[in-house]
């Protein structure tokens, strides 16, 4: 058996996520694909997947065996390139997972000027509200705004954004305009399924008064844009950042509630597996963010912007 394909046979299933998906990149056959996980177990001693007729998982062996091939993998390809003087250029493909509203709002320009600075680089994006599994998606690297996942990833802060709160003047003419957080509990709110804390906000002021509310409503969505566009058609008070609400306000479609006081901050990271080495590919696309994020007015307003 030759062990170094047979791990790049098993990583390759990881990331691809199936036996038949793998062995249609590698072209290999599925049998073939099979034959060598089931020669890295025997070897190894113990079972790396888990196997049903609707999924495939890693057992916590296998992920633990995929995190460190992946490194080993990346260390042998690394070394193959710097002998061929190629090492520190980005090339492949870059599998991304960035929030739904962030990328589709905002973040489109950056990735085509990614794509035209480095051409050898496909970018492969997957968009999701969710933190997902980076073995489990094949990642290689994620955006996230507040929420980082794991305790074994690196996280690096490219830039922040405010959390506000809005509703449609019509919504606010017929049920009137909050004056403290408190009277949110009379409001229609529409509530976020990964809102970090719930359906419970931390309001503060510049002079320190704090007021912590608990608030409810009839919608409930995993999709910041939904809830924001049900906010536009008159449903009730959306809370979401600033990269989705202050457009619609500066349109006048929404007007921010409770200006004068402040929600939470959430800061917006580029999140990568902990690895001694980083890709080319993988290193340019966090230092093009960091640079585009603090050179481009990509629609971050001061904290108490109305």
């Amino acid at each position: 058996m030759d062990r170094f394909e047979a791990m790049r046979v098993f990583c390759a299933v990881i990331e691809a996520g199936s036996f038949a998906a793998a062995a249609n990149q590698l072209g290999l056959s599925t049998t073939a694909v099979s034959r060598h996980v089931a020669q890295l177990e025997t070897l190894l001693g113990v079972r790396l997947l888990n196997r049903t007729t609707r999924r495939m998982r890693p057992t916590d062996e296998g992920y633990a065996y995929f995190e460190r091939s992946t490194q080993l993998l990346a260390d042998l390809e690394e070394t193959e390139a710097s002998v061929s003087g190629q090492a520190q250029r980005p090339r492949g493909r870059l599998r991304l997972t960035a929030p739904i509203a962030l990328a589709t709002l905002r973040l489109a320009p950056a990735f085509v000027a990614f794509s035209r600075r480095f051409p050898e680089v496909t970018l492969d994006l997957v968009l999701s509200d969710n933190v997902a599994d980076f073995a489990e998606e094949g990642l290689d690297m994620a955006i996230r705004v507040g929420r980082v996942g794991s305790d074994n990833l690196v996280a690096r802060r490219v830039a922040e954004t405010v959390v506000l709160a809005a509703a449609s003047p019509a919504y606010l003419a017929r049920v009137g305009l909050p004056q403290h957080p408190g009277d949110l509990a009379r409001h229609v709110c529409l509530t976020y399924h990964y809102a970090a804390g719930g359906n419970q906000a931390e309001f503060s002021q510049a002079d320190g008064s704090v007021a912590s509310v608990r608030y409810t409503g009839p919608f409930h969505s995993n999709n910041g844009m939904l809830l924001t566009e049900m906010a536009v058609a008159d449903a009730g008070i959306v809370f979401a950042p600033c990269f989705i609400l202050q457009p619609l306000i500066d349109r006048g479609a929404l007007q921010r509630v409770l200006p004068d006081w402040h929600l939470r901050t959430l800061p917006i990271q580029v999140v990568y597996p902990t690895r001694r080495h980083l890709s080319a590919k993988v290193q340019a696309m966090t230092a093009f963010l960091t640079d585009w994020f603090a050179h481009t007015p990509w629609g971050a307003p001061t904290a108490r912007a109305q």
